[in-house]
């Protein structure tokens, strides 16, 4: 189950690609892909860079005009299909920053 106190990594061994909105990542383990629409691209681009996988939510919830139980059903069901993947991995908030060290 993911939570959304975590944070979202890609791992080392995943590819992404980034064309007009739209991306593809690839697991080099797997040599399985996985296309994201533009929506999804945003999506990703998001969680991978925010502190955690609210501020996220949160941020897509001030771009995309979308009931709130709905974004949050959305983002639960990519990040499932990304972790059950290998494409991403969900890590406490404070693994790997500056303040655990």
């Amino acid at each position: 189950m993911v939570t959304f106190t975590g944070r979202a990594a890609a791992p080392a061994h995943v590819l992404v690609r980034i064309v007009d909105r739209e991306s593809v990542l690839l697991n080099l383990e797997t040599e399985k892909y996985f296309g994201l629409d533009e929506t999804g691209t945003r999506m990703w681009l998001l969680i991978t860079a925010s502190p955690n996988l609210d501020a996220a939510y949160q941020q897509l919830l001030a771009e995309f005009d979308v009931e709130p139980e709905l974004l949050r059903t959305n983002l639960t069901e990519l990040l499932g299909r990304l972790v059950e993947n290998g494409l991403i991995q969900v890590l406490p908030a404070d693994v790997g920053t500056a303040a655990a060290v």
